[in-house]
């Protein structure tokens, strides 16, 4: 390779606006004199890259990775030096002569081998009546939008491509390597896309690194795939690319947003509706390298996918790379069978803009979607955990973890603290279903109690005359609790309302468990409900005064001695608590010989 003078060296390096080159790559914002992001050579969490426009110079404090502009490219592009400094020349308009000899880089080959290929794509879908224009036309796409996006035509032959290339100079071993032919078994080469539409994948640079086809003439067989991407190269690796990418890159930098989305005719749909931030996968899921792309330039990503199974799955799947990124992650979900093409011209730009801006978190989704296959049961509650756990535990700040558990919790209907360790265990990598905490025979006892007084109270309302609100407080606010305060209250200003109406005042899980109180198999009688009602209030009474007393036992133990006052304040109060443990036991004597009497005790 021949030498570059040390002037022209010196020219492009000191024209270069390191701002706008490391931009392409990194979110910069400023920092007093310097603009700071997340170093794009190593994963981190906290900005500890800086970029000093001054002295055209960026260094990380974490890996410590520095040096000029030339360096910056050769590291992110993986560049040799003459390389870097023949692509900022060629930017900044300076021609970059050589002393001596010698043959381009590798690298340089594949790219002239692939800008050629887009010439000729180009000008192969202007060729009077080839199916690919008449593909284009029938998906709404005018000229303008052809040209906008770059879109070609593949023609459908063997050869038509590898003997443009070998016309301008490339050989088959090149246009091999930059994913452009194929090899024969019998040897030689064939063209390897043929019959498609063809978009062109590009770099952050813009340069075309590959191609993607959807297909428009099938094959004789009727096998070949709808869509095709070019092989990969040293120049482009699906788990790093994004199609859309370069047109996207500032409008991701000034919205502080991007849009992902699953292919090539989506991409172009949201752009021509003027969400110019969006990009798509080349034909594979999210990869942890997409995440750290993305996470670069951004925090937030909305994900527009399908609203069918397979779409809720695939956002699930993109929130295991996306979420450990740092990346807050939206979900925009399509109606079933619609598209964005047909989004757009069905409804308008204005629709899918809709979309996007109203779209909910996806971690919200996911929950939701958990729920809806049911919570009926402690079963069902536990596999819905068990199937958001591992989700929520890949969410990076505890802060919004804690958020989102606390949802699962109160979607679910169970207390936070079941949950959470659940949680912690997916975070740790161990079963989730182990990690569920067992409830203690206390427990059992204590929920087994509250559900059969609460059947009783269903099948025979008038025993909620028995009830008092203060017996409430042993009961924690659930759907429990809320048909018995819903009994309480319809018997006190209605009494002999039939539990149909009563049921139109409760949500959906009070509903759902009355409805499992009213089909169970076992029958009751009214004078066992009654039994129940009253052995069930006396327990809960028990309960109740115990731990009032521990808590005034409590009190006396760290009192100061000398402080009397205090000492008989609480002296006073648990003679007074013993007093009313004395009356409601009394109470319930008289209502075990009449219970009709119950109502004028208690006045």
């Amino acid at each position: 390779m021949g030498r570059i003078a040390d002037e022209i060296i010196q020219r492009i390096g000191d024209r270069v606006d390191m701002v706008d080159l490391v931009g392409r790559h990194v979110t910069l914002k400023k920092a007093g004199r310097s603009y700071v992001g997340l170093c794009p050579f190593h994963d981190e969490k906290t900005p500890s890259f800086h970029v000093n426009p001054e002295r055209r110079t960026f260094h990380c404090f974490g890996c410590q990775t520095g040096g000029d502009a030339f360096k910056f490219l050769m590291e992110i592009q993986n560049l040799t030096f003459p390389e870097a400094v023949r692509t900022l020349g060629g930017e900044l308009g300076i021609d970059v002569p050589e002393t001596g000899g010698g043959e381009t880089g590798r690298s340089e080959g594949l790219y002239a081998a692939l800008e050629v290929a887009q010439a000729f794509f180009r000008e192969s879908l202007k060729e009077p009546g080839n199916p690919g224009a008449a593909y284009l036309d029938r998906r709404g796409l005018d000229a303008e939008a052809v040209e906008r996006f770059g879109i070609g035509y593949a023609p459908d032959s063997w050869d038509a491509l590898s003997r443009r290339l070998r016309g301008a100079g490339i050989t088959d071993s090149i246009a091999f390597e930059a994913g452009l032919l194929a090899e024969r078994r019998s040897g030689g080469y064939y063209d390897f896309l043929r019959g498609r539409v063809v978009f062109p994948i590009q770099d952050a640079r813009g340069r075309v690194v590959a191609f993607g086809g959807r297909v428009v003439v099938a094959d004789a067989d009727g096998k070949a795939p709808k869509y095709l991407n070019s092989r990969e190269s040293p120049v482009f690796r699906k788990r790093e690319s994004l199609y859309g990418f370069p047109r996207a890159l500032e409008p991701i930098r000034r919205n502080e947003m991007a849009v992902v989305v699953e292919g090539y005719f989506d991409q172009v749909a949201l752009d021509r509706a003027g969400i110019a931030g969006t990009v798509a996968t080349c034909g594979t899921a999210l990869s942890e390298q997409h995440a750290r792309e993305l996470r670069r330039r951004t925090r937030t990503v909305v994900l527009m996918f399908d609203g069918d199974e397979a779409g809720q799955k695939a956002v699930e799947r993109s929130l295991e790379v996306l979420l450990p990124a740092g990346l807050r992650v939206k979900a925009a979900l399509l109606p079933p069978g619609v598209d964005p093409d047909d989004l757009l011209t069905e409804e308008g730009p204005g629709a899918l803009r809709a979309l996007v801006d109203s779209a909910p978190p996806a971690l919200e989704r996911v929950i939701q979607r958990a729920v809806a296959a049911g919570c009926a049961s402690p079963s069902e509650k536990a596999d819905a955990v068990e199937a958001v756990a591992p989700v929520l535990a890949r969410v990076e700040s505890p802060v919004e973890r804690g958020e989102y558990t606390s949802q699962l919790a109160l979607a679910v209907g169970s207390d936070v603290s079941y949950v959470e360790p659940a949680v912690r265990a997916a975070r740790r990598g161990e079963d989730v279903r182990d990690a569920l905490p067992a409830q203690t025979p206390r427990r059992q006892t204590h929920d087994h109690k509250l559900y059969q007084l609460t059947r009783c109270m269903v099948e025979f309302p008038s025993l909620a005359q028995q009830v008092h609100q203060e017996d409430l407080l042993e009961v924690a606010d659930g759907p429990l609790r809320r048909v018995i305060e819903v009994l309480i209250d319809a018997e006190s200003t209605s009494p002999g309302l039939r539990i149909e109406s009563l049921m139109e005042g409760l949500d959906g899980e009070a509903q759902a468990t009355i409805q499992g109180m009213l089909v169970a198999q076992d029958e009751l009688t009214e004078t066992v409900a009654a039994r129940i009602v009253e052995d069930t209030l006396a327990w809960m009474r028990k309960r109740r005064y115990d731990r009032e007393a521990r808590e005034l036992t409590r009190q006396l133990h760290n009192s100061d001695a000398q402080d009397s006052d205090n000492l008989l304040k609480i002296l006073e109060k648990k003679q007074e608590m013993i007093s009313r443990k004395k009356r409601e036991q009394h109470r319930s004597s008289v209502d075990a010989v009449d219970p009709s009497s119950a109502d004028r005790v208690a006045r």
